[in-house]
């Protein structure tokens, strides 16, 4: 499939499956898998799985776009298929052949999804959870504090911190399982402002044995910290998917209430958005400081978007079927997904500018 057919074919599902229904697919997790297992059933879940185990492999650039698009038309899918994605490019770059065969062939094929849960990693602190080394494997205890996606995904990525301080990556079953591999309880599901069905959980385990045939990665002291300042720019394409959507209420109300300072604010909403784009597309080129100011930007201007769709929505966007207060909250997770103390820091500089 030529790339921009995968863009076609994604624009078109999402407009006419998920767009009318984005509010249930906030809160209903039976809506959100269904509307998961359409991008499947189109193949959307296998876009970073490389071609010899049956995946698209898309570019960067396209993979963004889609990203993009997901998110201007149902944030919790968005968010969620940012999970899957992730999960699936860090297993793609392992080492660990036959787990890489088995998984991605499974994902290809749509009958495998995978979530992460190595957030963890960024607290300071004693580790959360640990990995004790043993024959043919390691044996995880602790808590996982942060996994999306229980009963959408079957598997998840977990790290575990060792006692040199690396850290080790491996396949876990998403479920409650007590057995002689050890205890993996799941918490009970979170309750968010925001992407709701998304099925957040927290994930205790117990002497889990992690054989080594499940091992991902061992990573060294700090690569979360490497890794984050790489990736400063992960969440943007999604934050301007949210960007977007604030966008579509704005317009839909100048269509309506034909009141000319309505088309003014969209216009140069608009326009910020369009130079945005262009400095991420250029953002290769950019410092780190640079990229962090980017991020802030992209996350100042989703909340002014998300403010101003509720602003011309009048009473009725506090309507829990109304978009723009869901447009808004969604907002507010863009603001602190994959939060570091750096981005913490651009975006509070961000807001502080008057």
């Amino acid at each position: 499939m030529d790339f921009s057919d995968i863009l076609n074919s994604t624009e078109t599902y999402l407009k006419n499956s998920v767009a009318a229904n984005a509010e249930l697919i906030d809160s209903d997790s039976e809506a959100l898998k269904k509307a998961f297992v359409g991008l499947e059933e189109r193949s959307l879940l296998a876009l970073r799985v490389p071609q010899k185990w049956g995946g698209v492999d898309i570019d960067a650039e396209t993979f963004y776009e889609y990203q993009e698009l997901t998110a201007r038309y149902s944030g919790a899918l968005g968010f969620l298929q940012i999970q899957h994605h992730s999960a699936t490019a860090m297993l793609a770059n392992s080492d660990n052949e036959m787990l890489k065969s088995r998984c991605l062939r499974a994902i290809a094929l749509g009958e495998l999804r995978l979530g992460i849960g190595f957030s963890q990693l960024r607290r300071s602190g004693n580790p959360a959870v640990t990995a004790t080394p043993a024959k043919d494997g390691y044996l995880l205890s602790g808590k996982v504090p942060w996994v999306t996606g229980f009963g959408l995904f079957q598997k998840f990525i977990v790290a575990a911190v060792l006692p040199d301080n690396r850290a080790v990556f491996g396949l876990l079953p998403f479920a409650n399982i007590e057995s002689e591999s050890g205890k993996i309880a799941c918490g009970e599901i979170m309750q968010l402002i925001a992407m709701n069905s998304t099925n957040t959980v927290t994930a205790t385990l117990t002497n889990w044995w992690l054989d080594e045939s499940q091992i991902i990665s061992v990573k060294p002291k700090d690569w979360i910290v490497e890794n984050d300042r790489k990736n400063v720019l992960n969440f943007v394409p999604v934050t301007f998917g949210c960007i977007r959507a604030g966008l579509d209420v704005i317009a839909a109300a100048a269509q309506t209430k034909h009141l000319p300072f309505i088309v003014t604010a969209y216009q140069k909403l608009e326009q910020k958005l369009d130079r945005l784009k262009q400095n991420f597309q250029q953002s290769q080129y950019s410092s780190t400081a640079e990229k962090l100011a980017l991020r802030a930007q992209a996350i100042d201007l989703a909340v002014r978007c998300g403010h101003a769709a509720v602003a011309v929505s009048s009473g009725a966007a506090n309507s829990k079927k109304h978009p723009a207060g869901r447009i808004y909250r969604e907002a507010l997770v863009y603001t602190v997904s994959g939060q570091t103390k750096d981005v913490m820091e651009a975006t509070l500089d961000r807001l502080i500018e008057f």
